[in-house]
């Protein structure tokens, strides 16, 4: 999940910023911050760096797609070919005579 060396830095952070005059509880201090830090992460919802990569890669590749078929539907409509939709269909066969 997290890395424990990057917690114990931020706990070494915290603790170095603390009064000198606290030095006696610094250990104390030290211990809670590092049990609240990993219960605070703990909750977030949060992604590793490659899920992250492995998501950006693939957003990229369907924004990709989407533009081709943006461009594609683009060409299709300047060409007067539009693809008749559910609506225009149906319209269509209701008004046909029947006999």
């Amino acid at each position: 999940m997290f890395d424990p060396k990057a917690i114990d830095e931020i706990v070494s952070r915290l603790s170095n910023s603390m009064h000198p005059g606290l030095t006696h509880i610094k250990e104390d201090m030290d211990k809670n911050f590092h049990v609240i830090l990993q219960s605070v992460l703990g909750k977030l919802d949060l992604v590793t760096r490659e899920e992250f990569e492995v998501q950006k890669l693939l957003l990229a590749k369907c924004r990709a797609k989407l533009d081709d078929l943006e461009k594609r539907i683009s060409a299709i409509e300047s060409h007067g070919q539009q693809a008749p939709t559910a609506d225009t269909s149906e319209s269509e066969s209701h008004d046909t005579p029947q006999n």
